[in-house]
């Protein structure tokens, strides 16, 4: 028996930014349709910074699978000119339990990431949004500035970060500006993607404009947030995972604490939009929020995706197993 392995290069030649926003679209309509299993993740917090995650997820149908991604988050690495996600996708044959493949997940969590917020922005930003700001220039901040400007047409992309060369850098590259300070970012801007390693609010609700859609996708654990508690609680809230928002989002539970919303302030998944069970946006004023968590599923498919593209392609190594 043989396993695929792709590295790095592997994922990021197979994975394009708009091929991903399909997919995700695609996995998170099954998931709303009760076609996957994806359980919370488990998260071990060694001595030191980093957190060791597992994140299980099966997927069912003609071909199933099971997939498990093994991550370790260390947020010092940015500093060490690495990604801050360290580990692997495993994807095994569903009915087997065969392995099947190993990817790396530094590539696979970027780009998915920034793909589920795609999704939601085709599905929650007002039609005629262009104006977009990006706080935070690391590995995120980039992938979100791919995908804005992937699913939107020729959008004015605005850059701010904690590091003004490392903002700098990125609009050069990307063709777009540099603010100044968050708010000069925020001024009128229609479409609002958080991607930074912040542990306390760094949007204030008096800083957006009425109608605005915010992808909050830095925060990933219960003791961090990137958006004050006012924010949240005035915004119509959609996650990727009920489940995983309820016991995983320091932005959600801090407002909970805060402000006193509960579990009927999430309006719906982003999968319940993309299945037809809810509206998504409501009028041009809602200010609606994604708050990104990134779960199981959605590295599944994006490992699938992968694994198919490289039979076709011949690439990745087969290692005997």
């Amino acid at each position: 028996m043989s396993v695929l392995v792709l590295s790095e290069h592997d994922v990021r030649e197979l994975l394009d930014m708009e091929s991903c926003v399909a997919a995700m679209e695609d996995v998170l309509a099954r998931l709303a349709r009760g076609e996957l299993t994806n359980p919370l993740r488990s998260i071990m917090l060694p001595p030191g910074p980093a957190a060791f995650g597992l994140m299980p997820a099966h997927r069912g149908g003609e071909t199933p699978y099971i997939a498990l991604k093994e991550i370790v988050v260390n947020p010092e690495n940015s500093a060490r000119g690495l990604d801050p996600h360290q580990g692997a996708v495993l994807l095994h044959d569903g009915v087997t339990g065969i392995l099947i493949a190993v990817l790396n997940a530094s590539p696979i969590t970027e780009i998915r990431t920034a793909a589920v917020s795609g999704v939601a922005t085709k599905l929650l930003a007002r039609p005629d949004a262009r104006t977009v700001a990006i706080l935070g220039s690391g590995i995120q901040g980039r992938s979100h500035v791919d995908v804005m400007q992937t699913v939107l047409d020729d959008p004015i992309i605005r850059i701010w970060s904690r590091n003004p060369a490392h903002a700098e850098a990125l609009a050069l590259e990307t063709h777009s500006v540099v603010a100044a300070t968050i708010e000069e970012a925020l001024d009128g801007a229609d479409i609002v993607c958080t991607a930074t390693a912040s542990r306390e609010p760094i949007v204030e609700l008096g800083w957006l404009a009425p109608g605005t859609h915010i992808n909050a996708a830095g925060a990933s654990m219960k003791t961090s947030r990137e958006l004050s508690s006012e924010t949240v609680a005035a915004a119509t809230l959609f996650v990727d995972r009920r489940e995983s928002t309820l016991n995983e989002s320091g932005d959600y539970l801090l407002a909970v604490a805060e402000q006193g919303i509960g579990p009927d302030h999430i309006g719906a998944e982003l999968g319940d939009i993309l299945v037809g069970t809810h509206p998504g946006r409501r009028d041009s004023d809602e200010l609606t929020l994604f708050k990104s968590l990134g779960i199981a599923s959605e590295d599944l498919a994006a490992a699938q995706l992968c694994v198919a593209r490289a039979r076709e392609r011949g690439l990745g190594t087969e290692v005997d197993f």
